[in-house]
């Protein structure tokens, strides 16, 4: 079995409230996922990650590279420890994208035949080549609930033609990607027994629950949701928890920034019948409203019994907007790659809510030598590449102001000199930990200091400020 999807209250807009039911617990949609590209969320660690937000239920759903985990340490060595899940000592869900954004991304290193795509390590220029069903194999080792059929992903901008082209490579490679995932899928590392980690750990293995059991979850108006973060850390494997229960694999809507071919690639996936469905290619430097068009224009034609997926986005006001759409589930490094370079999130004050002034594009190249645009972001929080890619995140530079306003959130440049004897937290209205305990003086020393602390709480407080978007946002779905 793999898993099942139920769609609650709707809007007239299209948005809906919704639990998707994974092997490893239930996450409450829409849901923002916190990206954890080598296996962890960067500067965060997973009891912090399962306690943040208002209601203190933590990212129900974490992402995982594929890409930079089969290079290091590699997805033979994850399989052998169980999985990622109990790799990392993560017991909630979990999705793996297929590795085909990270290798087309490296324009210069790869090349694409009909087979897959021959391409060079990073790390060390070693040679590599993945196909659809390669990708399968290291996914599958992995072990995340949720895995997404290998695809191409178009330059942009990008011919009709060349779009088409790049489209019905897609759609191939997802056939060869299903096949071998319907061939393949019992061979996920839940049900294999590993050793245990009792021998390491004997003072904590008696008479506790094992890790991934059925888990006792908290009083809450939300069945179903995940366990208390007391409840997480579990020792040992129950293996029959996991009988019969299989990942489920997604198919990744292509067509650029083509309305008809988007259409086209939405009704031939339907067609293979995947579990649920992606939206890739998109936040990669077109205008915002083509993303929305791209965005709606697919919802159109995607089954609304089954979970929607908006690959690489974004900003606060973003992932508020196609929740309403109608998306269930997204995901992007911005909230903590943006807390790493000294920009914050904070909820509007009163008056502040009518402003949608975005920040200003740099001619400024950001860590990848990329120009910095406002409001781009590479899918899954990848550089883009390519003629006419954009940077990684909207530009806040020393010049630019210390807040920019929108209608979700504000964007605070911490580093800006009117923080150094700030004695107010971030957020007055905010309840994380970092906000209870903290000060913009504090936390500006910490990132003039290059302090890594400082990429740490400023993390943990972006992440707590996603996560409570996405949970009023429900809220509003369900008609409370």
């Amino acid at each position: 079995m793999a898993l099942t999807f139920e769609v609650g209250a709707a809007s007239q807009s299209g948005g809906r409230r919704g639990a998707l039911h994974l092997p490893h617990g239930t996450v409450q949609t829409p849901v923002f996922m916190p990206v954890g590209t080598a296996a962890t969320v960067k500067a965060v660690p997973q009891d912090t990650l399962e306690q943040i937000g208002a209601d203190g239920a933590g990212a129900e759903m974490i992402l995982a590279n594929t890409y930079h985990l089969y290079l290091r340490p590699g997805h033979e060595l994850i399989r052998r420890m169980g999985g990622v899940h109990r790799f990392m000592s993560w017991p909630r869900p979990m999705l793996t994208d297929s590795g085909g954004f990270q290798v087309f991304s490296l324009a210069k290193l790869r090349k694409i035949t009909p087979d897959g795509v021959e391409f060079r390590s990073h790390l060390d220029g070693s040679s590599h080549f993945f196909s659809p069903e390669h990708s399968m194999e290291v996914q599958i080792a992995l072990g995340a609930d949720v895995m997404m059929a290998f695809d191409e992903c178009v330059e942009t901008p990008a011919t009709w033609q060349r779009t088409r082209d790049s489209m019905a490579l897609t759609h191939a490679w997802a056939a060869r990607s299903k096949q071998y995932f319907d061939a393949h899928k019992h061979e996920v590392p839940w049900a294999v027994d590993t050793p245990s980690n009792e021998s390491c750990h004997p003072e904590r293995s008696e008479g506790s629950p094992h890790f991934g059991a059925p888990q006792t979850p908290p009083p809450s108006s939300l069945a179903g949701r995940v366990p208390h973060p007391s409840q997480s850390y579990r020792d040992g494997w129950d293996a029959d928890h996991f009988a019969g229960r299989t990942q489920s694999l997604f198919g990744i809507v292509q067509g650029g920034m083509y309305p008809d071919l988007r259409r086209e690639s939405a009704e031939r996936l339907v067609e293979m019948d995947f579990d649920g469905y992606a939206i890739g290619g998109l936040a990669v430097g077109e205008p915002p409203e083509v993303t929305r068009e791209m965005i709606a224009r697919t919802l159109e034609v995607l089954p609304r019994d089954r979970p929607r997926y908006v690959m690489g986005v974004g900003y606060p006001d973003q992932i508020v907007e196609y929740a309403r759409m109608g998306v269930d589930m997204m995901d992007c490094v911005l909230p903590t790659r943006a807390a790493r370079h000294g920009l914050l999130f904070r909820a509007p004050a009163p008056g502040e809510e009518s402003s949608t002034d975005q920040p200003r594009a740099l001619n400024k190249p950001n860590d990848s030598g990329c120009p910095i645009h406002a409001g781009s972001i590479g899918m899954s929080g990848s550089p883009a590449s390519g003629p006419g890619s954009l940077g990684w995140m909207g530009g806040m530079s020393e010049e630019a102001s210390a807040e920019t306003a929108s209608r979700t959130a504000i964007r605070m440049n911490i580093k800006r000199v009117e923080y150094a004897e700030d004695q107010r937290p971030i957020d007055p209205a905010c309840s994380c930990p970092v906000c209870r305990r903290y000060t913009r003086a504090y936390l500006r020393h910490l990132f003039i200091s290059r302090e890594p602390l400082g990429a740490t709480l400023n993390s943990i407080h972006n992440l707590a400020f996603y996560l409570d978007t996405m949970q009023r946002v429900r809220k509003e779905l369900a008609g409370h």
